[in-house]
């Protein structure tokens, strides 16, 4: 296992040395790598890239800010839509309790109203009940009266038919008829 490692090790680092002889020469890889670098950076100033790439990361800021703004005043916006919102359904909440407050009241007041219409109903009824009674009462009584007078008159003519004679009879009839000429004329 230690061969293996060893032989990794040694194959891997084997590029890094490669170089050999003075620094500053064609020959050395890391020097020519060095220059082809400068030059490349050298270039890349010389047509103002990290200008550009400045001016693209800048640009790019920009506008990641302007969509944080408009993310800002979106939210702002949601957040004053979601308080007006809070406050119309406070409002409305409100509005409704006092319609169901009132419909309550109104409801109480109705079952007051009706209560009391019941009771004076009642005392109506009973009233004519009575009235009625009283007058059942009155006409029951003037009908006693008059067959109890209708009785008596007829055992009293009946009596007074036995008692009388022909001429008795006459004489009577002729004194009524005379009593109510004089009290018609």
């Amino acid at each position: 296992m230690k061969q293996i490692l060893a032989t990794f090790f040694t194959m891997t680092a084997a590029p890094a040395f490669a170089a050999t002889g003075p620094f500053i020469s064609l020959r050395n890889t890391d020097f020519v790598v060095l220059i082809a670098f400068l030059v490349f950076v050298g270039i890349l100033i010389y047509y103002r890239v990290p200008g550009m790439i400045g001016g693209l990361l800048d640009k790019r800021a920009a506008g990641i800010k302007a969509e944080l703004d408009e993310a800002r005043a979106l939210r702002d916006e949601a957040q004053a839509l979601l308080a007006s919102y809070e406050r119309k359904q406070k409002d409305v909440q409100a509005q409704a309790d006092r319609i169901v407050a009132t419909a309550r009241a109104e409801a109480a007041k109705a079952a007051v109203e009706a209560r009391d219409e019941i009771k004076h109903s009642v005392t109506r009824r009973l009233a004519a009940a009575e009235e009625q009674i009283a007058s059942a009462q009155a006409a029951a009584i003037k009908d006693i009266r008059d067959q109890a007078i209708n009785v008596a008159v007829a055992a009293a003519q009946d009596v007074i038919a036995a008692g009388m004679t022909a001429a008795q009879g006459n004489k009577l009839i002729d004194d009524a008829i005379g009593v109510v000429e004089a009290k018609l004329h």
